[in-house]
């Protein structure tokens, strides 16, 4: 009697076992709704950081904005670094104060569009029924009125403008879109079986809203909120430019505005409307990156398409197909087989 070989055969290359691709690390809880760290994110968050920073510390370290003890339309120079304006203000004095103005008006109607929109679009959504048909009317009725015109009529029939008038007036504005995405969105979350048990187990609806349903669109929340800001800030610019901004307050649209007044694009006076339009475009590219950070959340495509050009990467450096085995091996086999024929 032969004695049965026991011993576990060679594993060759082509009988290599696959091996299976280690899993990232998982997000939980808060960290989950947060933006990975990116290279966007990062120069996003340094360009509103700063531009903050200089709104709030800016007015103290600088002279009166509405002083006019200077000589007029002086160039950049140590003691007025950004040059001064036809009537001696100092345009650095006046670009901070513009900045706190203009950071402001943005926030407030940014808030004021988000809640707006989450009364139109997440009520609309969940509850629908006549309530959805009547909340989504007058959000239609707002998206199709041009904004910028609307704005125009509103301010003109005021006499008095103050920041938060025009904050309001951008704010009320500005919630048609977002409450249209929101909406979609609570449609969506409505269906879902989390939200089904909710209900079954007699939870009362602004309960299952706020907790079931808000938690899930915070990205959108976010994102939306951040657009609100941008399209605010273009808004009073916009506005200010045109004379309807707000009454006795500085703003980057009223420079602008009396920059185009004073004739300094004809003066050669660059100094004088360069750095608000710049701050413009700053802070406006900065809350863009940032969206489009939140943007890699709320979009699984965006999200999931790091890791997958990653680990194509990583298997074509490797060597290695879809299933783990090695090519070199593959191309040996299929070479032999086009010897052997």
């Amino acid at each position: 009697m032969t004695d049965t070989d026991t011993t576990a055969p060679a594993t060759t290359p082509d009988t290599e076992p696959a091996t299976p691709p280690t899993p990232p690390g998982k997000k939980s809880g808060v960290r989950q709704m947060l933006p990975s760290m990116s290279g966007k994110l990062l120069a996003g968050l340094i360009l509103i950081g700063g531009i903050v920073l200089f709104a709030i510390v800016g007015p103290f370290v600088t002279q009166d904005p509405r002083s006019s003890a200077n000589d007029p339309l002086l160039p950049p120079q140590p003691g007025h670094w950004l040059g001064t304006t036809s009537l001696g203000y100092d345009v650095l004095a006046q670009l901070a104060e513009g900045a706190r103005g203009s950071l402001v008006v943005g926030v407030t109607a940014g808030l004021v569009a988000i809640v707006l929109a989450l009364f139109f679009g997440v009520v609309a959504g969940y509850l629908r029924g006549w309530t959805d048909e009547f909340l989504s009317l007058v959000t239609g009725i707002m998206l199709v009125i041009p904004g910028l015109p609307l704005m125009i009529v509103v301010a003109s029939y005021l006499q008095v403008r103050s920041l938060w008038v025009v904050a309001l007036i951008l704010g009320v504005t500005a919630f048609a879109g977002p409450a249209v995405v929101l909406r979609s969105q609570a449609r969506s979350l409505r269906v879902r079986d989390y939200v089904s048990a909710a209900r079954v187990a007699g939870e009362r609806t602004p309960r299952i809203i706020g907790v079931e349903v808000l938690p899930n669109l915070l990205p959108l929340l976010a994102s939306q909120f951040l657009f609100a800001i941008v399209l605010a800030i273009l808004g009073e610019a916009g506005l200010s430019y045109l004379g309807l901004g707000p009454n006795g307050s500085i703003t980057w649209g009223t420079m602008l505005n009396e920059a185009q007044g004073g004739g300094a694009l004809t003066r050669g006076a660059w100094w004088w409307f360069v750095p608000p339009g710049l701050m413009i475009a700053l802070f406006g590219t900065g809350l863009s990156l940032v969206n489009f950070a939140i943007d890699e959340i709320v979009n699984p495509k965006l999200r999931l398409a790091p890791a997958a050009a990653k680990s194509v990467r990583e298997a074509r450096k490797a060597g290695k197909d879809k299933l783990g085995r090695r090519a070199a091996a593959e191309t040996v086999a299929a070479d032999k087989e086009r010897v052997d024929a």
